[in-house]
């Protein structure tokens, strides 16, 4: 009886011992810690305005003051036309062959010649008047201190062949020849009368803004002027 009493005690032991998990030989599962997460902020980079180049730059048809004393003189640029090509004649350039086949003996054939620009270029008409305002002669800004900027690049005016060209739908002469001198300084006399005007012709891309287009001139050396087209 005695050893059938104590293996029923054992066996109630073992089954004890057995739900209590005691005899578990599995590994504990640790817990899991909470690892914090960072926001990232994008940042859109902030639009860099366009620095104007000119910002005090004149309208059209607005003076400039130039020279000092009994020697003072007024420019302006007082407007402008886009040209894809012109056409034009010269008594002086086309042989008198060529313009008895054009028109009838001394009649001058208007738009004869054409010319035109490189590809993806166009012509740009710039219209110049220039006063002296003074009481003595004075000299005038000549045709290359006329500078056109237009998209951060610099044009020089291209002459026409010679003094007696004639624009078909262009009144006038070039403004260089109308101060004497085809390009360079001359003088201009005081009073209305003998002020200059005349046009000055640019090949520009045919791209260009006007708002984005100047006509800087360096009228004397202490006077600067800047026109903006648009």
């Amino acid at each position: 009886m005695k050893s059938i009493y104590s293996i029923a005690v054992i066996g109630v032991l073992f089954l004890v011992l057995l739900f209590s998990g005691c005899t578990s030989t599995s590994s504990p599962v640790p817990a899991q810690t909470s690892v914090p997460t960072t926001a990232v902020v994008i940042l859109s980079p902030t639009a860099t305005p366009t620095a104007v180049p000119f910002p005090n730059a004149l309208v059209l048809n607005e003076y400039a003051t130039f020279g000092s004393g009994n020697e003072q003189g007024k420019v302006t640029v007082y407007r402008y036309e886009v040209k894809p090509n012109y056409n034009w004649t010269s008594p002086s350039w086309n042989s008198p062959r060529e313009q008895a086949a054009a028109s009838l003996p001394n009649e001058l054939q208007r738009g004869y010649n054409t010319e035109k620009p490189k590809d993806g270029d166009t012509f740009l008409f710039l219209y110049v008047r220039v006063q002296n305002t003074g009481n003595n002669a004075v000299y005038a800004p000549s045709a290359k201190q006329f500078v056109v900027f237009s998209d951060g690049k610099a044009y020089n005016y291209s002459s026409v062949h010679s003094s007696d060209v004639v624009i078909d739908t262009v009144t006038g002469t070039q403004y260089d020849y109308q101060i004497g001198r085809g390009g360079t300084v001359g003088y201009l006399q005081p009073g209305e009368s003998n002020k200059a005007d005349g046009y000055l012709i640019y090949e520009i891309p045919a791209t260009f803004s006007p708002e984005t287009t100047y006509v800087v001139s360096n009228l004397d050396y202490q006077n600067k002027a800047v026109w903006k087209l648009g």
